[in-house]
């Protein structure tokens, strides 16, 4: 399967079922760069602002789409090993989010793949209103590794 960013938007937007639901929008989408938003429309919650589970997804999502974007799918994949979200205010309306990854950092990424079979890499966001208000701050911790089953002996031994 050939990774365009037209194939990359839709596997974020519509191959996870809930994703879909939530009506979660790709906004920008290249190498190193992610900008999503979800919707408030039929994410609210009991008291009108955005249901804490979906601005989880919102922060969450990002990881993926980048490493779609960023990092060759053939050769490696990734793996959530922790996300933790900093609730700022109530969400009362639209939400984005915006990751980046330095050149340096993917370089690196790309480095620590080819020597040890994975590479652990952080991403902070801030989840935004319409008004630009942080509403929410992220912190996920990711890792690629390889597809090559060679690292799989080494990776069983590596804590």
């Amino acid at each position: 399967m050939e990774f365009t960013p037209e194939t990359v938007k839709q596997l974020i937007e519509k191959k996870i079922a809930f994703v879909e639901r939530m009506g979660l929008k790709v906004l920008e989408l290249m190498p190193g760069h992610v900008k999503l938003m979800a919707p408030l429309e039929g994410n609210e919650n009991h008291i009108g602002s955005m249901y804490a589970g979906a601005l989880f997804t919102l922060a969450e999502i990002p990881g993926g789409a980048l490493f779609l974007t960023t990092f060759d799918p053939s050769k490696c994949y990734p793996v959530i090993k922790e996300l933790t979200i900093k609730f700022l205010r109530p969400a009362g309306s639209s939400i984005t989010t915006e990751i980046f990854l330095s050149k340096e950092e993917v370089e690196r990424i790309i480095r620590d793949l080819s020597d040890k079979g994975k590479a652990e890499f952080v991403l902070h966001g801030e989840l935004k209103d319409l008004a630009g208000t942080v509403v929410a701050e992220s912190h996920g911790v990711y890792q690629v590794r390889s597809t090559d089953k060679t690292w799989a002996v080494v990776d069983s031994r590596i804590t």
